[in-house]
């Protein structure tokens, strides 16, 4: 049986008087691309900001295998080192190059001798299909490309899972298959990763789970199959027929 990666229990989350997240409990199994979907506001974001610790939950446990991180002692830096997180913006910096950018993360957080934070990020560019644009900057770079770097990035960490909050939303439509096109090959080699999107295309081929948000809880979770060809709820097939 696989090894679970990321558990998250009845987990809560409000901006002053809105709750945002209302109960949320699911399990990440390590190799697993776990997909969640749902209309605009209704808390697919705020999940994932919750899971890396960039929101601070306000009810529930998460654990990263078998750490709980929402404990108040918890080297929440250490945690997000392994915790990669690729953002609807890109979030490069603009004064480094493409190299820099990728491995500023393992020499100064894995604490890596430049040799070997400089050979893993030119692998890592390469398998995302730009090491021939290492030493150029963000700026002259597409929104794909620029995107294909952020995963990069995190791939350079070397982290246990991945959250791809939109990683397409920002992009021109053009541009959106590239960066589908890595994240499919990432699946296919066992990437553990949760990717909130509306690609659902991308969904339907990649999920090993698919779950459906809406209004700050988990309506259903199950196989692409079952969420798209025969959805227990009418709220889920409703979505799906206005997006598909």
């Amino acid at each position: 049986m696989a090894q679970t990666i990321l558990k998250v229990e009845n987990l809560y989350k409000s901006y002053g008087k809105t709750e945002v997240i209302k109960g949320v409990s699911f399990e990440v199994k390590k190799g697993e691309a776990k997909v969640i979907i749902g209309p605009s506001g209704t808390g697919k974001s705020t999940l994932l900001r919750c899971i890396n610790q960039l929101d601070q939950i306000d009810k529930g446990q998460i654990w990263l295998e078998d750490i709980e991180i929402t404990k108040s002692h918890i080297d929440i830096n250490q945690i997000r080192a392994s915790i990669g997180f690729v953002f609807q913006s890109f979030n490069l910096f603009t004064h480094l190059t493409v190299l820099d950018n990728v491995r500023i993360g393992p020499m100064r957080v894995r604490e890596m001798k430049e040799e070997e934070a400089t050979k893993i990020s030119i692998e890592e560019l390469k398998r995302v299909g730009l090491g021939d644009k290492i030493h150029n900057y963000p700026a002259q770079l597409s929104g794909g490309q620029q995107q294909r770097v952020s995963i990069a990035r995190a791939l350079a960490m070397n982290p246990k899972l991945i959250l791809f909050d939109e990683p397409t939303s920002a992009l021109d439509p053009e541009l959106i298959g590239e960066v589908l096109e890595v994240m499919i090959n990432l699946a296919k080699e066992g990437t553990t990763m949760i990717v909130v999107t509306h690609e659902m295309d991308f969904a339907r081929s990649v999920a090993n789970d698919i779950i459906f948000m809406d209004g700050g809880f988990i309506l259903e979770e199950g196989l692409p199959e079952q969420i798209f060809n025969n959805p227990k709820y009418k709220r889920t097939a409703k979505f799906l027929s206005k997006i598909t």
